[in-house]
């Protein structure tokens, strides 16, 4: 058998200087503590006493409190250093290697200072492993990182976390212990008389024979249950094998044609029967178009007009008959009519006094009642908002990096960012003059110290913080001797081992610094550091530097405060990038960067809206004259008439605005960018249709000028009335959008376009009036008191465009083969195009709303491409869960004795899944912490048990720095079956001391700082709300954002279900993922079905005032329809094909679109189905001529020009969704509105109204009636005439 080696304490150890813990030494020459040698009274022998065994159970305490999550690792810990210190056959296991003289109370003793301890490797594996996964809850990662020094957990092994153990420079060991790790069997190396100890380890899912549980999953692989795998991700939507809805697109395509040739088919077989089977005679004429339609030249007999057709006709005269009177006086009284208009918008642009514009962008995109929006407010009311970010990537390109061969670490590569003089100038970077007018420590985040934070207990995270911002500490170095060799330690030493070990408070060398930074929390190393590489962290090529403000709400005087010190920060910043001596290439931002560069954006582009806007008004000057001669062209000249359509369409903008100010709806700047622009195409076009109109119509004999201008308007006005009520009621259905955006800009475009019709029925006409009082006196623009001689001649001023269709264009665009491509053609674009749509990409990268040459781009640029994890993201649990009761507990932790489908240990299965689930680091939880913080077995919790404050709780440092028995009441007694739980009164007891407990040495379980925003103590309920925080994945695109916030919601919803199970759970219990993207990337789960009932409510009325304004005319509404949605769906297509993704901004642009294509469509279906051609094709003909010339110069001539200058726009945003989706638009209107649908109509128009035909067969009767009248008075006038002059 073996003998003590050593036995009792001899004092200090010589040779260690400052250590965390009094490094007490045994001489040369039991149980809570040990109970691995617990044989029973008057039966345990072992080579320890009373004073050796209370010094081990200090030196285990400080281990033992990150580990007893897991009972089995603790005991295993304590295991081997109890047989060391304490064992009988002590000289069996260890040699002493290195003894010095110590002097206590005048004694001079041979203290051991080092030894060896032999191991077998069986033992010492099985006890790595029972330890290897416990978790720190407060971090969310492993204990082993902390207690294997350089290495981390990673890289450590048995022998390296042994090593840690037994290194006295780590500020825990109190000597030097070699551990020889040994293979079972094997005696090379081993002295004489020592046998390596092979005591059997527990297993993690084992209990310990002092009645501790089996650790949990978290802690311990072995206790997870077995899992289902993962179903697979849904596969692409696939059909016989291709793409399914390219498939789709293909058959459809097939169907059309089919179709589409099926009906020639008919349309000529029919065509060649009635050829041979007409009878001739009962006609007048008759004949057959190109489609088999008849030629309608017939007698119309009352009883062939259906009441359909009679509909039709009764809503045209009704319309024009009104209209035409409404003209007549309008222009009577243009004067009047101008002065009471002026007052009527005055009226309603007041309201501009009081407008609001939302420039925060949760207000912007996100309902207030939405689900993201009501998370974030009760994460807002419940917890601190998250902390405003402030930061700096440095990167330092081009320097050559080196190799460093540290005595205790090896060789590490260092990159050349990593080099000491980088570091000192970050230092003073980050130490800079940041209190001009704001002072940091006034909005600073202090987790340590909210109350009275001093500049040391802000947070700031960098690199220099594992020196606590100290120059001394980094130029320090000395000399060290391991192993026998001396060599000099440095910055480089301890930064090694604090990026590997950040949550230690000495580092192992014989600097012994710590790596807590000044304000007291670890900084861990991805927070600090960027573009590494398996946890490479030297050969980093980014520093990271974080200011963390509080955040205020906006009303809060503190968020002025706030925002003025990120101006600073930013000016400050920006000036350094200036600066030639910087060694640094960086990015930067601060929480307001986004909302400045976006206002500063959109104030840099305004001129070019201006010019965009100039540009229109120019050509509608010029292109509304007549221009019959040369000498008239200051007289024949629209200027001023075009600058009153352009004023008309203004002041409709703002009167919709000033009314909505009335009302307090506030405005956007979205709202100033495109509501002009739509009114504009939409009002420019009635203009264009108006005076065009007017310009090719002659006066009537006998006709005033104002009754001419009241007829002309009785003619366009009910087409111009058609559309702007479509558009009008199209945005008002639009307005039921849940985006902020996307409704306020309906409301606004929506009364826009109203009061622009209300406008053009009033003023301008009255304007026109005006106009046409100065033309008809020869009178020149501008210059009214000159005229000309040459006389305006009396004929219709058909302009160069009408000829041109009517003569070129129609008859090609008509012909009988250029109307089959022209179908053929715009089917497979339609088909294309749907297959496009459903691959467009949904979403918004914020780095487009960034302006070219934003700092913020190269800020998102570095983000991207440095950062090794995502934004944190919250799991908040409602009231209505108990968590004080023992079940509740259970159900959340993740340590021993919990539920093996807790909260925790949910998230901790979704983070082994991190492609599918976006999480990367596991919730911290402050039940676990709180009930390890509670633990007999750590020093945390205890009682005064004497003096004022007996039986209050006492913090560890207090225990410290008193007497033992002043704070010797422990706070729980140690549970028979090892798993503790406070009951419901120790729970709300405790928890308040524990959140405001600051963690240190002693006790690094504290939660102030970790937790003591995490639980809310909010009435009714304590606590009312609480949060678990993990980590996302690095997110970079607005796809992987909307996925990583399904897939969370999804988990929360999962964790839900399973809590309201516990017994006391309320009912409406929930739990809820929160992060501060959320807000903006909500709304991209709901575009699509958003998006479809938007554009669907916008093309509802569309066809259904179609409908009702021609009379109840179905088909010439549902063609209408029909070529609205296929330019809608085109548009779609083109922006999968060009790179713009689906999302609000475009969604708004997509019901601009509608209101657009119904300038393009309505007037010419409107003139189609007016005509009265004999044919199908000369009805479109006449259609296209007459309207769409109009149409052509109106609305696309207008929208091209100013569309055009926007290209030259700095914001991405409004190149992207403004100048190319816009040009899409028109271009696609243009094409189906003037090209398609005029074919479409030839083949599929409504035919003739047959009520029109008896109305102009009658009037024509009643002309033949009169001439035969007046013939037969003047016959019957010259026979009485002749008769007297016989």
């Amino acid at each position: 058998p073996g003998h003590c080696v050593f036995y009792e304490e001899c004092g200090r150890n010589p040779s260690i200087g400052e250590s965390l813990i009094p490094p007490i030494v045994p001489c040369l020459d039991y149980s809570q503590v040990c109970p691995i040698l617990d044989r029973g009274e008057n039966n345990t022998y072992t080579c320890c006493s009373i004073k050796q065994l209370s010094s081990l159970e200090r030196s285990l305490t400080l281990s033992k409190a990150v580990l007893i999550r897991c009972p089995s690792c603790a005991e295993n810990f304590a295991h081997l250093h109890c047989i060391n210190t304490c064992s009988p056959n002590q000289s069996q296991r260890v040699k002493v290697t290195k003894v010095m003289n110590v002097t206590t109370l005048g004694k001079t003793k041979e203290a051991v200072v080092a030894y060896q301890s032999f191991i077998t490797t069986t033992f010492a594996d099985a006890a790595f492993q029972s330890c290897k996964n416990v978790r720190i809850p407060a971090t969310g990662g492993f204990a082993i990182s902390t207690m294997c020094g350089r290495y981390g957990a990673k890289l450590c092994t048995p022998q390296r976390w042994y090593d840690f153990q037994g290194d006295s420079s780590n500020g825990l060991a109190p000597l030097d212990i070699d551990f020889r790790l040994i293979k079972e069997g094997y005696s090379e190396g081993v002295p004489e008389g020592v046998i390596p100890y092979n005591g059997r380890a527990l297993k993690c899912n084992e209990t310990t024979p002092s009645g501790g549980q089996v650790c949990s999953c978290q802690d311990c692989q072995e206790s997870c249950p077995s899992v289902p795998p993962l179903l697979p991700p849904p596969s692409p939507f696939r059909l016989l094998g291709i793409d399914g809805f390219l498939l789709i697109s293909i058959v459809l395509f097939c169907l059309l044609i089919l179709a589409f040739l099926l009906y020639l088919s008919v349309s000529c077989a029919m065509r060649s029967m009635k050829r041979k089977d007409e009878e001739r005679g009962k006609r007048k004429k008759k004949g057959k178009d190109q489609n088999s339609n008849d030629v309608i030249q017939q007698v119309i007999h009352p009883s062939e007009v259906t009441c359909a057709d009679r509909n039709s006709l009764a809503a045209q005269a009704f319309l024009s008959l009104k209209f035409q009177q409404w003209g007549t006086v309008m222009a009577t009284y243009p004067l009047t009519v101008l002065l009471l208009s002026a007052v009527v918008v005055a009226v309603f642009s007041a309201g501009l006094k009081s407008i609001e514009l939302t420039t925060d962008p949760v207000e912007l995109w996100s309902a207030a009642n939405s689900r993201a929006r009501q998370e974030k407010d009760f994460h807002d009311t419940h917890f601190d908002p998250f902390f405003r970010t402030n930061q700096l990537i440095l990167t330092a390109p081009g320097r050559k990096g080196h190799i460093y061969d540290s005595l205790l670490f090896g060789q590490q590569n260092f990159s050349g960012l990593v080099s000491k003089d980088l570091i000192i100038e970050l230092l003073i970077n980050a130490d800079s003059d940041l209190n001009r007018t704001a002072s940091l420590k006034d909005v600073c985040f202090a987790p340590l110290n909210p109350s009275n934070p001093s500049l040391t207990d802000c947070a700031v995270n960098s690199l220099p913080q594992y020196f606590q911002n100290s120059l001394d500490n980094i130029n320090a170095k000395v000399n060290m001797t391991e192993l026998g060799v001396t060599k000099e330690v440095d910055w480089r030493d301890h930064l090694i081992y604090c990026l590997n070990s950040p949550l230690s408070f000495k580092d192992i060398t014989d600097l012994g610094l710590s790596c807590m930074a000044d304000y007291g929390a670890p900084v861990f190393p991805f927070l600090a550091v960027g573009g590494y590489k398996n946890d490479d962290y030297t050969n980093a090529q980014a520093f990271i530097l974080t200011f963390s403000l509080n955040n205020y709400a906006r009303n809060n005087p503190k968020f002025k405060v706030a925002m003025q010190w990120e101006k600073e920060f930013l000016k400050i910043v920006q000036d350094y990038q200036k600066n030639p001596s910087t060694n640094f290439t960086f990015a930067y931002m601060a929480e307001r960067s986004l909302e400045d560069e976006i206002n500063r954006t959109t104030a840099e582009d305004i001129p070019i809206f201006m010019i965009s806007y100039a540009v229109i008004f120019v050509y509608i000057a010029v292109a509304l004259g007549e221009y019959s001669s040369c000498k008239r062209i200051l007289v024949d000249s629209k200027f001023l008439v075009g600058l009153g359509g352009i004023l008309v369409v203004a002041c409709s903008v703002l009167a919709s605005m000033g009314f909505y100010s009335w009302i307090g709806i506030p405005s956007s700047l979205v709202i100033l960018q495109v509501v002009p622009f739509l009114v504009l195409a939409v009002g420019a076009d009635n203009i264009f249709i108006f005076v065009l109109e007017y310009q090719r119509d002659v006066r009537r004999p006998g006709e005033k000028r104002e009754e001419q201008i009241g007829r002309v308007l009785g003619n366009v006005a009910p087409s111009m009335l058609l559309c702007s009520l479509s558009e009008s009621v199209c945005f008002f259905l639009g307005a039921l959008s849940t985006m902020p955006a996307v409704k306020s800009f309906a409301l606004y475009a929506a009364l826009a376009v109203l009061m622009d019709f209300i406008l053009q029925m009033t003023a301008f006409v009255a304007l026109l009036s005006l106009d046409a009082r100065r033309q008809d006196n020869n009178r020149c623009e501008l210059l009214c008191c000159v005229s000309v001689s040459t006389q305006r001649p009396n004929k219709p001023n058909e302009g160069f465009l009408l000829p041109f269709m009517r003569k070129c264009y129609a008859p090609v665009l008509l012909h009988r083969f250029t109307r089959i491509i022209v179908m053929l053609v715009f089917i497979f674009v339609f088909c294309g195009s749907l297959f496009l749509m459903f691959n467009v990409t949904v979403g918004l990268d914020q780095e487009l709303a960034m302006p070219k040459g934003s700092y913020m781009l190269n800020y998102f640029q570095y983000l991207y491409k440095y950062f090794e994890v995502g934004v944190p993201v919250y799991f908040v649990t409602k009231k209505g869960f108990k968590f004080s009761s023992v079940e509740g507990m259970n159900a959340v932790c993740s340590s021993v004795g919990c539920d093996q489908f807790s909260l925790t240990q949910k998230i901790q299965y979704a983070t082994t899944y991190p492609d599918r689930s976006y999480l990367a680091i596991p919730a911290n939880s402050w039940v676990d912490d709180f009930i390890d913080w509670l633990n007999p077995g750590s020093k945390c919790c205890r009682l005064y048990t004497l003096g004022p404050n007996a039986g209050k709780f006492c913090p560890a440092n207090q225990c410290e720095n008193h007497p033992a028995f002043l704070c010797g009441r422990k706070c729980m007694a140690t549970p028979p079956n090892g798993v503790l739980r406070p009951s419901v009164e120790q729970f709300n007891r405790f928890l308040p001391d524990f959140l405001g407990n600051r963690p240190d040495l002693q006790c690094p379980k504290g939660g102030l700082g970790a937790y003591d925003t995490a639980v809310s103590t909010l009435p009714p309920t304590f606590p009312s709300a609480s949060r678990f925080m993990a980590y996302h994945t690095p997110l970079t695109n607005s796809q992987e954002f909307t996925a990583a916030l399904l897939m969370a919601r999804e988990l929360a919803h999962n964790i839900t279900m399973g809590m309201r199970k516990v017994p006391g759970t309320s009912p409406d219990f929930e739990v809820f993922p929160y992060t501060v993207t959320n807000v903006f990337y909500e709304q991209y789960l709901t575009i699509v079905p958003e998006g479809l009932f938007n554009i669907s409510m916008c093309l509802l009325p569309t066809f259904v005032v179609c409908c009702l304004l021609l009379g109840l005319d179905l088909r010439s509404g549902l063609l209408n329809l029909i070529t609205i949605i296929m330019i809608v769906v085109d548009t779609v297509g083109i922006m999968t094909l060009w790179g713009i993704d689906y999302n609000a901004v475009a969604l708004i642009n997509l019901v601009t679109a509608v209101g657009i294509s119904v300038e393009f469509v309505s007037h010419m279906t409107r003139s189609f189905a007016l005509s009265t051609k004999p044919t199908h094709v000369e009805r479109a003909m006449e259609a296209t001529a007459n309207m769409g010339s109009a149409v052509f110069a109106g609305v696309a001539m207008t929208n091209l020009p100013g569309i055009l200058v926007l290209a030259f726009a700095k914001a991405q945003l409004i190149q992207i969704f403004f100048f190319r989706l816009n040009l899409v638009i028109t271009l696609l209107g243009m094409a189906h509105g003037l090209i398609f649908l005029p074919v479409l109509l030839s083949y599929f128009g409504p035919s003739v109204n047959k009520a029109v035909l008896l109305q102009l067969q009658q009037a024509k009767a009643k002309e033949l009636e009169m001439r035969n009248n007046m013939r037969q008075l003047c016959n019957f006038s010259e026979q009485c005439k002749s008769g007297l002059l016989q």
